[in-house]
């Protein structure tokens, strides 16, 4: 349940599912297969789909290691926020998308669960805690 006044809605939230981040990832395919599936679960259901891809001096934007894997097709609707922290919230206009969709809840997935998948969920519960996000 959110606890966000007038924003009732859910959205899936895909984080940094890049070629030069899941290159040698364990189980690449598996993970992106299951990413794949949820983002066409939460699509046929409505939800929507806010996509996330970090750049940074070893992920420079443009480059083939910053594209989106080749499976997972983002939809022409669908926002995409562009970050160069690990939390998805910090200096972007995420939290600005997620109000106009009246979205207060968050389902997370995306590749560096250790890093910026952890980094934007424990960014929001503790801001979550003493402030609206």
């Amino acid at each position: 349940m959110t606890t966000l006044l007038n924003r009732p809605r859910s959205a899936l939230l895909v984080i940094d599912v890049q070629n030069g981040v899941v290159a040698g990832a364990h189980r690449r395919d598996e993970v992106v297969k299951s990413i794949a599936g949820l983002v066409e679960r939460a699509r046929t259901e409505n939800v929507p789909v806010v996509w996330v891809q970090h750049s940074d001096e070893h992920l420079a934007k443009d480059t083939d290691d910053w594209r989106i894997v080749p499976e997972l097709a983002r939809g022409a609707a669908e926002p995409l926020v562009h970050k160069s922290y690990g939390d998805s919230f910090e200096d972007t206009d995420l939290e600005a998308i997620l109000a106009g969709l009246g979205v207060g809840r968050l389902l997370l997935v995306g590749a560096q669960t250790d890093a910026c998948v952890r980094s934007t969920l424990h960014a929001r519960s503790s801001a979550a805690t003493t402030r609206p996000w």
